[in-house]
């Protein structure tokens, strides 16, 4: 289903039946002490918890530094941001963009999918060439750039 429909003039109009998807996508450091064990653990409660709110996205995690995008309901994310910011397992999380707009999910089918973090680079180029709606494609060049930046990379 397209969110968007042609009007009269140039200007498309967006679909009301569409939700408005909320995207945002943070890097932080793990705390001291977190190891697979703890990531394991955080795999498993997102994979419980986030289809009952709405929430897909993709966690990265490497190098003592935690990578995610998440994306679903406005409230349901925010919520999600204010209890990982609180969370002792990480350090200093920092948000690299926020976004909410009519979209297709990048990741729908995905509660919560681990990806290691010498693999990221593959798993967005793979949903590059997969992708048709605009918004994704440029969302996808905006994770790429924030990757080959090297912010995953150890410091």
């Amino acid at each position: 289903m397209s969110a968007v429909h042609p009007t009269r003039g140039d200007e498309p109009m967006l679909d009301p039946l569409q939700p408005r998807l909320y995207n945002v996508v943070y890097c932080s450091r793990s705390a001291p002490g977190v190891d697979a064990a703890d990531v394991e653990r955080i795999i498993a409660s997102s994979r419980r918890r986030n289809p009952a709110v709405g929430i897909t996205g993709l966690l990265v995690f490497g190098s003592g530094v935690f990578f995610q995008w998440l994306e679903g309901p406005r409230d349901s994310v925010t919520a999600l941001m204010a209890t990982l910011k609180s969370d002792p397992r990480h350090d200093t999380v920092v948000e690299l963009s926020a976004n909410e707009e009519v979209r297709e999910r990048l990741f729908p089918e995905w509660d919560m999918e681990f990806v290691e973090s010498t693999d990221i680079r593959e798993v967005l180029l793979d949903a590059l060439e997969d992708a048709d709606d605009p918004k994704n494609i440029e969302a996808l060049g905006i994770l790429l750039e924030h990757i080959d930046a090297g912010e995953l990379d150890a410091q």
